[in-house]
Protein backbone atom coordinates (compact mmCIF):
# COMPACT_ATOMS: atom_id res chain seq x y z
CA UNK A 1 0.00 0.00 0.00
CA UNK A 2 1.32 3.55 -0.84
CA UNK A 3 0.14 7.10 0.06
CA UNK A 4 -2.39 7.57 -2.02
CA UNK A 5 -4.12 3.76 -1.43
CA UNK A 6 -3.83 4.86 2.49
CA UNK A 7 -5.35 8.12 1.72
CA UNK A 8 -8.20 6.45 -0.64
CA UNK A 9 -8.80 4.50 2.25
CA UNK A 10 -9.16 6.54 4.87
CA UNK A 11 -11.92 8.85 2.93
CA UNK A 12 -13.76 5.72 2.47
CA UNK A 13 -13.96 4.41 5.56
CA UNK A 14 -14.50 7.92 7.04
CA UNK A 15 -16.22 9.62 4.57
CA UNK A 16 -14.65 12.52 3.99
CA UNK A 17 -12.86 13.92 0.64
CA UNK A 18 -9.65 12.68 -0.17
CA UNK A 19 -8.13 16.21 -0.04
CA UNK A 20 -9.01 15.68 3.82
CA UNK A 21 -7.71 12.88 3.90
CA UNK A 22 -4.40 13.48 2.93
CA UNK A 23 -3.99 16.79 5.23
CA UNK A 24 -5.32 14.02 8.06
CA UNK A 25 -2.31 11.54 6.99
CA UNK A 26 0.39 14.83 6.43
CA UNK A 27 -0.79 15.67 9.73
CA UNK A 28 -0.13 12.57 11.43
CA UNK A 29 3.38 11.69 9.70
CA UNK A 30 4.34 15.64 10.55
CA UNK A 31 3.17 14.91 14.42
CA UNK A 32 5.69 11.84 14.21
CA UNK A 33 8.48 12.74 12.77
CA UNK A 34 8.54 16.66 14.57
CA UNK A 35 8.65 14.27 17.66
CA UNK A 36 11.15 11.37 16.88
CA UNK A 37 13.32 14.56 15.44
CA UNK A 38 13.28 15.93 19.00
CA UNK A 39 14.36 12.69 20.35
CA UNK A 40 10.62 12.09 21.86
CA UNK A 41 9.17 8.61 20.93
CA UNK A 42 5.36 8.30 19.50
CA UNK A 43 3.50 5.25 21.11
CA UNK A 44 0.47 4.12 20.05
CA UNK A 45 -0.77 1.31 21.74
CA UNK A 46 -1.30 -1.71 19.89
CA UNK A 47 0.51 -0.76 17.17
CA UNK A 48 3.98 0.30 17.78
CA UNK A 49 6.57 2.66 19.02
CA UNK A 50 8.47 5.53 17.18
CA UNK A 51 11.83 6.52 18.11
CA UNK A 52 15.74 7.78 17.73
CA UNK A 53 18.19 5.44 17.61
CA UNK A 54 22.22 6.74 18.10
CA UNK A 55 24.18 4.57 16.02
CA UNK A 56 27.55 4.20 16.95
CA UNK A 57 31.11 5.21 14.63
CA UNK A 58 32.01 2.25 12.52
CA UNK A 59 34.77 0.60 10.71
CA UNK A 60 33.21 -0.71 7.24
CA UNK A 61 34.39 -1.84 3.76
CA UNK A 62 34.43 -0.47 0.61
CA UNK A 63 34.20 -3.56 -1.91
CA UNK A 64 34.96 -1.69 -5.24
CA UNK A 65 37.95 -0.44 -3.92
CA UNK A 66 38.83 -2.89 -1.34
CA UNK A 67 39.91 -0.76 1.76
CA UNK A 68 38.24 0.07 5.05
CA UNK A 69 35.75 3.15 5.68
CA UNK A 70 35.37 4.96 8.83
CA UNK A 71 31.75 5.52 8.85
CA UNK A 72 30.63 8.38 11.20
CA UNK A 73 27.66 7.61 13.87
CA UNK A 74 24.78 8.66 13.28
CA UNK A 75 21.16 9.19 14.97
CA UNK A 76 18.50 7.23 12.72
CA UNK A 77 14.58 6.18 13.03
CA UNK A 78 13.49 3.19 14.48
CA UNK A 79 10.02 1.36 14.79
CA UNK A 80 9.07 -0.81 17.01
CA UNK A 81 5.80 -3.18 16.20
CA UNK A 82 3.35 -3.62 19.38
CA UNK A 83 2.53 -6.64 20.28
CA UNK A 84 -1.31 -6.89 18.31
CA UNK A 85 0.46 -6.13 15.45
CA UNK A 86 3.21 -8.69 16.07
CA UNK A 87 0.12 -11.02 16.42
CA UNK A 88 -1.96 -10.20 13.87
CA UNK A 89 0.87 -10.55 11.11
CA UNK A 90 1.72 -13.63 12.82
CA UNK A 91 -0.91 -15.51 14.98
CA UNK A 92 1.24 -18.51 15.51
CA UNK A 93 4.56 -16.84 16.77
CA UNK A 94 1.94 -15.29 18.99
CA UNK A 95 -0.01 -18.13 20.51
CA UNK A 96 3.67 -19.94 21.04
CA UNK A 97 4.95 -16.88 22.73
CA UNK A 98 1.73 -16.83 25.28
CA UNK A 99 2.13 -20.90 25.35
CA UNK A 100 5.96 -20.03 26.46
CA UNK A 101 5.12 -17.27 29.01
CA UNK A 102 2.43 -19.33 30.75
CA UNK A 103 5.45 -22.70 31.07
CA UNK A 104 8.00 -20.37 32.28
CA UNK A 105 5.83 -18.62 35.16
CA UNK A 106 5.44 -20.63 38.20
CA UNK A 107 2.97 -20.89 41.01
CA UNK A 108 4.66 -19.15 43.71
CA UNK A 109 5.86 -20.64 46.84
CA UNK A 110 4.47 -19.90 49.99
CA UNK A 111 7.53 -18.16 51.77
CA UNK A 112 5.85 -17.12 55.21
CA UNK A 113 5.72 -20.50 56.56
CA UNK A 114 9.41 -21.03 55.84
CA UNK A 115 9.89 -17.77 57.89
CA UNK A 116 8.20 -19.12 60.57
CA UNK A 117 9.46 -22.11 60.48
CA UNK A 118 13.00 -20.60 60.79
CA UNK A 119 12.24 -18.63 63.76
CA UNK A 120 11.27 -21.86 66.04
Amino acid sequence: MNRIELVEKIATTHTVSKAEAARILETVTSAIVAAVKKGDPVQIVGFGTFKQVARAARTGFNPQAGTKIKIAAQKVPKFVPGASFKAAVDPKAAKRKADKAAVAKPAAKPVAKKAAAKKK
